[in-house]
């Protein structure tokens, strides 16, 4: 495991984003940013960031994207590995194909055959090993070693983070003047990349994190003060399950960023699935966290101008099936 010497600060990682920005977009799309609906939930100015329109279907593509580009040749040509419950393993894959760079993606068996098949079909190599993310983690940490490889992590890297902060520059863009940013919160990858650029360039704004009350571990560790195992169950926000590792650069980042946590039921999530799957969107789990995170909010926010971001669209097959056949499908209806 990566054990953190030095905190790194938001102000250490804003030149970063920068850069990122200057060179991402020949992989990235710039995403749309949405009005909901007037009156949405007693919203006032309320708007979704969709992420979900990135090719992978997932932001995740921005940091993999960032990380690969950082890059030396030598370390291009030797090749990169990883490991992934799903949304980052098709980041990196896809980022390794169009940058011609051999990429190699650690899955464990609790992986769907559908998300191992798109990160096939993206050009990367799958290996299935262990039971579960952590067993796959430290088999992908061990063989990269072994090999000379890049190991490429979900979130505990400066590059992804940089990466993961190019929706702050978009939204610097689409919505200076905004007030709030919901983001759901796993590693924290995500909302230290956004928090370090918005807490410079819209220090105004607050930056939410966003949980299921079944997998808060981030939010429990922020709380103590530590990184620890913090108790989970199963939730429907599965992208942003499981623990925080040891030493994690995002622990100290979101501590300084993050001005709010909120947590969410399941019977919220499923709900703002099922809204957001109404706007004919393509929406996961943690989608669902943020925007249950913004409609329990909404009286808070009734007169601001939030911002919640709809980070995924790749709900494993069990999950879609709770949210219906898709709004535009002819034969729904």
């Amino acid at each position: 495991m990566v054990v953190r010497e030095i905190a790194l600060l938001s102000r250490d990682v804003l030149p970063m984003i920068d850069e990122a920005a200057a060179r991402v977009y020949s992989v990235v799309t710039e995403t749309p940013l949405m009005p909901l609906p007037s009156g949405t939930r007693g919203l006032g100015a309320a708007f979704a960031k969709l992420e979900q329109l990135q090719v992978t279907g997932s932001f995740k593509l921005r940091g993999a994207t960032n990380k690969l580009m950082s890059l030396t040749k030598r370390q291009a040509a030797a090749g990169v590995i990883t490991s992934s419950t799903g949304n980052h393993g098709l980041g990196v894959a896809t980022a390794a194909k169009m940058l011609g760079i051999d990429a190699e993606v650690f899955l464990s068996a609790q992986v769907t055959s559908a998300k191992r098949d798109r990160i096939r079909h993206c050009g990367a190599r799958v290996r299935i090993v262990g039971a579960d993310p952590l067993a796959a983690e430290v088999a992908a940490r061990a063989a990269a070693a072994e090999s000379g490889r890049t190991y490429v992590s979900p979130y505990n890297d400066p590059y992804v983070v940089a990466g993961q902060g190019t929706i702050a520059v978009e939204l610097m863009r689409q919505a200076p003047d905004l007030d709030a940013v919901f983001i759901a919160t796993g590693g924290g990858g995500l909302i230290s990349g956004i928090g370090s650029y918005l807490r410079h360039a819209a220090p105004h704004a607050e930056i939410i994190g966003c949980w299921p009350e079944n997998s808060p571990v981030l939010y429990e560790c922020i709380r103590a003060g530590r990184i620890f195992e913090a108790p989970e169950s199963k939730t429907l926000s599965e992208s942003t399950a499981g623990g925080v590792e040891e030493g994690s650069i995002t622990f100290d980042l979101c501590r300084e960023v993050m001005h709010r946590g909120v947590l969410v039921t399941e019977a919220e999530i499923l709900d703002a699935m099922r809204w957001g799957h109404g706007q004919s969107w393509a929406v996961e789990g943690a989608s669902g966290v943020a925007l249950a995170a913004c409609f329990k909010e909404s009286a808070r926010y009734a007169n601001k101008k939030v911002v919640v971001l709809i980070c995924g669209g790749n709900p494993s097959p069990a999950i879609a099936a709770l949210l219906g056949p898709t709004p535009l499908d002819p034969t729904s209806g």
